[in-house]
């Protein structure tokens, strides 16, 4: 179930909170687990045990650490909490790959393929692993204590507004939350939280299926016979599409969680105006890269290393196992190592380049990079993706795919609410929309226009058939 299906917005949602509001303050956290338990069961019945099995295991693992106080057993229970969910991990995300690399090297020698059987990938596993992991490694540096409730617990876990896709959220930024957030449950949470929901709402229904059709298009045609004007606007609207996507699907899980009293981190920051790589990955799925530097790059010695080269190796390195968070596939392993690449490069020398010549320049150029790079994200095999990037740049004919003016009218829109914070009017509107205390006109203002924009968004779900979610592939 997504947030954008017809399915969720009249049936689940006003189910679920209608239900939620009328329920005692004492079993809320209760309404919350038992909806969310359904909410997964919905898309992957098989594997809800595995998350309700491992959220029972992870949290009587981390009750006994931190109840010890002989450090050597301490690590024990975070190795084997830490090895546990890591590898459930491998097993249903990377054993697949890992056993077609082994049969293509046996290959070589003419010996026969290892036979396995494909593994379906768990919806959101990615994301609650990082969860269950930033859960016994802050209670391991005593940054907060252990949850007391089970139910609690497995609440942080799986909590559906944020299950699928994130933000992933820290364990110490949410546990007081999940045992008392009264004070944030209130009327204008409520309706501000509403109006957020409908905002990534439209980010998703409007520009990004609009994107994704078009971009969907021309990724089936051959990439060796793609004239070069087709492969860059397929590139662009697959640009264009992830980031109203996964950017709308944020909006709407804070949106949901502030309704209900929870106060989740920001997701994204205009990552298309970025000045540099370095600045794209503090605007880009900020809680990723939160979690990267937090239990990767931080315990390999970050920026308090000896050599320069030390810190590049980390810096390259991080980047290089996001890329494999993000799929397994040596095309995902390419566009970490590319990012890792420019972030070292920018450390060098980049950063001192774009200095001089002016902040326009710089995000015209960063945007570039990122945009070569989504051509590796976007196609999962390597030596189709180099051809794709070749057809780019080669400025020459072959097959095309015609643009239509609806298309060029929602590529207009993407472009505007994705550029639009470069100009001081432009963040004006973001900050009185997203971050600013409303007044009785400006609550009236934008309740009609969003349940507008509600009504166009159930019209065109229901009527354009093609509504995908990029991120429930990770």
């Amino acid at each position: 179930m997504v947030f954008s299906s017809i399915v969720f917005l009249l049936y689940f949602l006003p189910a679920f909170l209608i239900t939620y509001y009328l329920v005692p303050g004492k079993i809320k956290n209760m309404v919350i687990l038992l909806f969310s338990i359904f909410f997964y069961s919905w898309g992957a019945p098989r594997f809800i045990f595995v998350i309700l099995g491992t959220t029972f295991l992870d949290f009587h693992l981390v009750r006994w650490m931190s109840h010890t106080k002989k450090d050597p057993h301490r690590k024990l229970m975070l190795t084997l909490s830490v090895s546990i969910n890591l590898g459930l991990l491998f097993y249903f995300k990377y054993s697949n790959f890992f056993v077609e690399n082994v049969n293509a090297f046996l290959h070589l020698f003419g010996i026969n393929d290892i036979h396995w059987t494909k593994l379906v990938l768990p919806i959101g596993i990615s994301f609650y692993t990082f969860e269950t992991i930033t859960y016994v490694v802050d209670v391991y540096r005593r940054i907060h204590k252990p949850l007391n409730n089970f139910w609690e617990y497995q609440l942080y876990i799986i909590l559906f507004p944020k299950l699928i896709a994130g933000p992933i959220i820290r364990y110490h930024d949410l546990a007081d939350q999940i045992s008392d957030r009264s004070h944030n449950e209130t009327v204008d949470n409520r309706i501000t939280g509403f109006y957020r929901f409908v905002i990534g709402l439209s980010k998703k229904v409007l520009i990004a299926n609009h994107m994704g059709q078009y971009a969907d298009t021309v990724f089936t045609i051959d990439f060796a016979q793609l004239n070069s004007a087709t492969a860059w606007m397929g590139i662009l609207a697959y640009t264009f599409q992830i980031y109203f996507d996964f950017s709308g699907y944020s909006d709407m899980a804070l949106g949901i969680g502030k309704m209900i009293g929870f106060k989740f981190p920001e997701n994204f920051d205009n990552p298309y105006t970025s000045t540099s790589i370095t600045e794209f990955w503090r605007r880009w799925h900020i809680s990723l890269g939160a979690w990267m530097r937090n239990y990767l790059y931080i315990p390999l010695g970050g920026n308090r290393v000896k050599t320069k080269g030390r810190l590049y190796f980390n810096l390259w390195f991080v980047f290089l196992a996001s890329g494999l968070w993000h799929g397994a596939s040596w095309s995902f392993v390419f566009w970490g190592a590319y990012h890792g690449l420019f972030l070292v490069l920018e450390r060098i020398f980049l950063l001192k380049l774009y200095a001089k010549i002016g902040k326009l320049p710089c995000v015209l150029i960063n945007f570039l990079i990122v945009v070569i790079g989504w051509v590796f994200f976007r196609i999962e095999n390597i030596q189709e993706a180099f051809i794709y990037v070749k057809r780019m740049f080669a400025f020459t004919g072959g097959q095309s795919h015609p643009v239509d003016s609806e298309f060029i009218v929602f590529l207009i829109i993407a472009v505007v609410f994705s550029f639009f914070v470069l100009l001081p009017f432009g963040q004006k509107i973001q900050d009185a929309v997203y971050f600013e205390s409303y007044t009785m006109k400006r609550y009236f203002i934008l309740g009609i226009l969003l349940l507008i924009l509600l009504m166009i968004c159930i019209s065109f779900i229901t009527a354009f058939g093609f509504n995908p979610f990029i991120y429930f592939r990770f």
